[in-house]
């Protein structure tokens, strides 16, 4: 039997930034917790078979080194009048740190992005825009997302249907 409290706390590289050993009581922890962030730690401790203060500790831990980032909570972006999705696909006219940490600092801002990725390929970029209608996307097209001067090439891709969505990792 594993001693409680003890597993995990060494990394598979050392100093900052040194990725975490997980072990499977850690990874059966972050499955609990990916399914269900107000399940509590007595729950977890009963499902994952260690007491409370075992449970706790290695929650902290993987909090304190990032492998947990934070708790969110999973809105109904239709529901919340943010129901039109599209994907924006950016290229950049420079590619400098300059125009890239400028296009970054501008994307930022805009409360309508609600993710952003530097991808490889044809793009530069892509963003997942989150708005009320058409006439909102029309608004932040023109007056936002085109006011930002590096921006060579755009593309809008518009979410018809969503068939699968999950935050949840596999391990």
């Amino acid at each position: 039997m594993e001693k409680e409290g003890s597993a995990g706390k060494n990394a598979v590289a050392g100093g900052a930034g040194a990725i975490p050993a997980l072990d499977t009581k850690d990874l059966q922890i972050l499955r609990l917790l990916q399914e269900n962030a107000r399940i509590t730690v007595r729950e977890i401790a009963s499902q994952v078979h260690l007491s409370t203060t075992p449970v706790h500790e290695r929650i902290k831990r993987m909090e304190e080194t990032g492998v947990i980032r934070q708790y969110v909570t999973l809105v109904d972006h239709a529901k919340v009048k943010k129901g039109l999705m599209v994907i924006c696909y950016v290229s950049l006219k420079q590619h400098n740190k300059q125009s890239g940490a400028q296009f970054i600092r501008a994307i930022d801002a805009m409360e309508e992005v609600i993710e952003c990725y530097n991808i490889s390929g044809e793009f530069d970029f892509m963003l997942k825009v989150a708005v009320e209608n058409m006439d909102a996307y029309y608004h932040f097209h023109v007056h936002k997302l085109s006011e930002i001067e590096d921006i060579g090439h755009l593309q809008s891709v518009f979410v018809m249907g969503i068939i699968k969505q999950t935050h949840q990792l596999v391990y």
